[in-house]
């Protein structure tokens, strides 16, 4: 998305950065408001911007204007219409602004009521997953990587380091610490109540492939996991939060050792059922019993057949139409 820029300056700065911010080829538009401001008191210079340019327009704001004097709001912009700058308009980058995403990192990693709630939550889903079937296992493990908000204080830390500011690496790891303590004690209350319910057992969690994977993790695993922490950084430095849910789930080993018709645990398909107990799904399937001494017609199993055949296609038909 491209970016506007609200700007409010100081009415002495506002002759001297208007001209430096208008020659810009990345700037499409520039309005001036005189004495629109109230608090802080100055001028607005509201400042339509692409990607690629938006560094740029902070460094000369901050270069002409006092820091203490400054004030600056950023928007996305869903698209520009500009016939004169289409070809510009056309070639922006995927970029996002370091102060965009050091305020979406803060909003979503601090360590307040919601996040540690999520965090629970999560590790509540997780400590079901880890005992239940492949297929229940995977949606538990997808579920818990997108609900718990545990990517966002890591992702803290080479931004930290980047800029280079060691207020935001203690917040980031602070905010992990906190965040996965309060996940693995909730996983493990969690699991001492299913085991208290007689809904599992210790054994069947230690038999469990994926525990296996999780506490031995192997190549394939390790290259996923890495993978999806690159992406999710990139996604955050491109602005791309709305896709951001595959790197978060990418971590998951049960995304590589899942496929292939092998369980989840890292056995033959529905090897997890003799161990996972009561998560077992069920699909029940009737048959209707013939009345005792009626035997079936010769050809009867090959004409229910054809029926059903041309029943389905019928219906495949009625469907084509609408």
């Amino acid at each position: 998305m491209h970016r506007t820029f609200e700007i409010t300056v100081p009415a002495t700065a506002t002759d001297a950065l208007c001209p430096r911010l208008a020659e810009l080829p990345e700037v499409i538009g520039l309005t001036l408001a005189r004495g629109a401001s109230q608090k802080p008191p100055g001028d607005v210079l509201t400042v339509h911007v692409l990607n690629r340019g938006g560094d740029e327009v902070l460094r000369r704001v901050r270069a002409a204007v006092p820091g203490e004097a400054l004030s600056i709001v950023t928007s996305e912009v869903a698209s520009f219409i500009v016939p004169a700058h289409h070809e510009a308009i056309d070639n922006d980058r995927d970029e996002a602004i370091w102060e965009e995403m050091e305020s979406g990192l803060r909003h979503q990693g601090r360590v307040g009521v919601n996040y540690l709630l999520l965090m629970a939550l999560g590790g509540l889903i997780c400590a079901v997953g880890l005992v239940a079937e492949p297929v229940p296992q995977a949606v538990a493990f997808t579920a818990a990587a997108i609900i718990a908000p545990g990517f966002d204080p890591l992702a803290k830390v080479p931004l930290a380091l980047v800029l280079r500011r060691g207020p935001l690496l203690w917040r980031g790891l602070r905010s992990a610490l906190a965040g996965y303590a309060v996940l693995v004690l909730a996983a493990g209350l969690t699991f001492y109540g299913l085991v208290a319910a007689g809904e599992t057992t210790a054994a069947a969690l230690a038999a469990n492939g994926e525990v296996q994977h999780l506490r031995h993790p192997g190549p394939m695993e390790l290259l996923v996991s890495g993978a999806g922490a690159v992406a999710g950084v990139l996604m955050l430095a491109a602005f791309r939060r709305s896709f951001q849910a595959g790197p978060l789930i990418a971590p998951g080993p049960h995304s590589v050792r899942g496929a292939g018709g092998r369980s989840a645990g890292g056995g033959p398909a529905g090897a997890g059922r003799r161990r996972a107990g009561p998560f077992r799904p069920r699909l029940a399937v009737r048959a209707r019993r013939r009345p005792a001494g009626v035997r079936p017609q010769a050809g009867a199993g090959a004409s229910a057949a054809a029926h059903h055949v041309a029943v389905g296609a019928a219906r495949t038909s009625d469907l084509a139409e609408l």
